[in-house]
Order: structure tokens, then sequence, then C-alpha cells
């Protein structure tokens, strides 16, 4: 795919071909969170490289993770690769040439989990870029300011998204960031690598996590070519749900969104305190974790009323991050289906992306 068209190639009717283009056909459902369905299957994610650990010790345990997203509805895998970059590996005392192997197969064994999955639907590869602050490994990505430079920012992510690159995912991911310095420093890493991007900001309330009002934050990506969603993540539901109209409105853009179950991560106790609001509004954690089906016919409404208006709203990319499973995958799902007449196992509805001079086609 050329540097000079990160969208994709056109095809002979004008339209995008590739990732781009199945924004403009109609919404497509990403898996959820990575971390707790490794852990759900017993793996020990406290170490410092969390999720990415496995790349190096249980790379099948991996694509069993993204099978379970695949066979729950998800149309696009997101990558182990959040915490994964030079830097942790080298830690480990993994050399360059060693972690940019562990960086490309992340893209690897989302595609073998593609190849497993069948042909009976298009999937996609999401290749994950956590900020600078995920490889701290000391929950600054949830504050950024971390005291670099745009330019010292943008060194650090070039050379993992040029190894990411050349493992061929369909889109980068360029996920859960805190802070506009970082932003920038990421849309300029992207630029020549010749695939398409979202950015996603981790938010709350109505300001990134280093406290820049969204509206900001949405704009600096309005006239990146290389972007072509952007939006929310690793956030709450009811934050997600006021700032997707707001991304649309201000780039142009289909929007991204994948908030986080609804509980809070609490570092003192290193576990999660509240109850979920994504997927079956008010169940109990303990009900999650057992695999209770105890939604009532109202709840599930509920959920596909908030989806149903995250798609109104300009949404094309919906899924879920930290502590939302494949059952909820699967539900979510489901609400898209049914929001978009595709209920029933018919053709995917063709959802127009929002209008404006930056929206694909």
């Amino acid at each position: 795919m050329p540097a000079t068209d990160p969208a994709g190639p056109t095809g002979p009717t004008g339209h995008r071909s590739g990732f781009a283009g199945a924004l403009s056909a109609g919404p497509l459902v990403l898996d959820g969170g990575m971390s707790n369905q490794l852990a759900a299957a017993g793996h020990d994610l406290s170490d410092a490289l969390w999720s990415a650990r496995l790349l190096a010790d249980d790379p099948e345990a991996i694509v069993r993770a993204h099978q379970a997203y695949f066979a729950a509805g998800a149309e696009v895998a997101i990558t182990a690769g959040y915490q994964a970059s030079f830097e942790g590996f080298a830690r480990r005392g993994i050399d360059r040439a060693g972690a940019e192997r562990l960086l490309r197969l992340s893209v690897e064994l989302a595609r073998e989990a593609v190849r497993r999955a069948g042909t009976d639907r298009r999937r996609w590869v999401a290749a994950s870029v956590g900020p600078y602050g995920a490889v701290l490994a000391d929950g600054s990505e949830y504050r950024g300011r971390y005291g670099l430079s745009v330019a010292e920012l943008e060194a650090f992510h070039r050379p993992r998204l040029e190894a990411l690159a050349g493992a061929g995912p369909d889109v980068l991911a360029l996920e859960t960031v805190p802070d506009t310095d970082e932003a920038v420093a990421l849309l300029r890493a992207v630029r020549g690598l010749g695939l398409p991007a979202w950015l996603s900001y981790s938010v709350e309330g109505g300001r990134t996590r280093a406290g820049q009002p969204l509206a900001d934050a949405f704009a600096l990506a309005a006239d990146a070519e290389e972007v072509v969603a952007v939006g929310v993540n690793c956030c709450s539901p009811a934050d997600a749900d006021a700032a997707v109209a707001l991304a649309a409105r201000v780039t142009g853009k289909p929007v991204v969104v994948y908030p986080n179950s609804g509980e809070r991560w609490d570092p003192a106790a290193r576990d999660w305190r509240g109850e979920p609001t994504f997927g079956r509004p008010g169940a109990a954690a303990e009900d999650r974790a057992a695999g209770d089906d105890r939604a009532t016919a109202g709840e599930r409404g509920e959920e596909r009323g908030r989806v149903a208006g995250w798609l109104a709203d300009g949404a094309r990319l919906l899924g879920g991050c930290c502590r939302v499973g494949p059952r909820e995958i699967a539900e979510l799902a489901d609400a898209v289906a049914r929001a978009t007449g595709a209920a029933g196992g018919g053709a995917r509805s063709a959802v127009r992306p929002p209008a404006g001079p930056a929206a694909i086609g």
C-alpha cells in the first residue's frame, strides 16, 4: 500500500478499498479487553510488560484470546502490543532484534486468529500502539504530562510504529492517548507509513486525562490524512456517550468508541471497584465472572439503546476495553446488528459516515 494513500487504493467505482472502505460501508465491531480475557484463562499479568509478556512466554494464549472475541462477533482484533516497546523488552534482557520480532509477532498472532476464524466474513487486525506512559508501568498513561517534548515522544513512538507497520496490520490503533502533546507526536510519527490509523483518547468528563478540552484534542486529527477514525477508549461508558458526537462534529470523521466496563481501578488495593455499566447495566461483577446470564430484557434494551445512540452520533468502530469480555462483545454485536437492520444473519447495513470534509467514502 503506497505511503501516499493510507486509506487504501481506489477501486473502479471511486470508493476506497481496505479498512477505510469497510468503514464507509458500515460499522465494525471491535473486540474487548485483552488483559481480562488472558486473566480469565489463568495467566498472571502482574509483570511490567502486562499482556505483552505472553508474546514471548505463551503466544498461543494470545491467539486463543483473539479467537474468543471473533467467536463473540468481533470483526476487528486489537493486538497484544499495547505495552510492548523496545525499552520495555530491553529491561527483560531482550535485544533490539528480538524486540522487533515480538512486535511483529503481535500482528502475526492476530492474523493467525483471523485464519482460524474462517472465511464467513472479513476480519481485520489493528496493531495496538499504547502511550508512552504504558511503558513506564506506573499508571502515568492515565495522567499524561510525562515531562517529555513532542519531539522526544515522536522519537519514542516512530521505531515501534515502523516495526508494527512492517508486519502488515490493516490499521494502527493509536489508543489510550492521555495528552494532546502525545497525540501530536503520534500524528507526526505515523506519517509515511502507508497505513491508516485511528486516534483514541483516554478521557474523564469532557477532557483528556491530562486536562485538555476534548474538542481541542479531537481537532488535532481533523486534517490528518492517515487518521480514518477518532474517538475514545479506556473510559467510563458515560464519558464515551458524550464524546462520540463531539468527535464526529469536530473532525467530520468516523468515530471509534470502546470504553471500560464502568468499574474503576483502585491503585492502592490493585483491584476494580464499583458496578459495571457496560453490557448489562447493574449486573454484579461476580455474576459476570461466574458467567451467569442474569440480564433482563430491559437491561439488554438499555444497552441496545446506548449502542444505537453511539451509531446515530457517528460511531463506526464499537467495542470494549478493560473488563469487557466476550459476553459483552456478543451483546454489543447483537445491538449493532439490530440498530443497522442486520439482525438475523443479514448483510451489514450501509450506515453512512458522518458528513464533513474529512469523511471517507
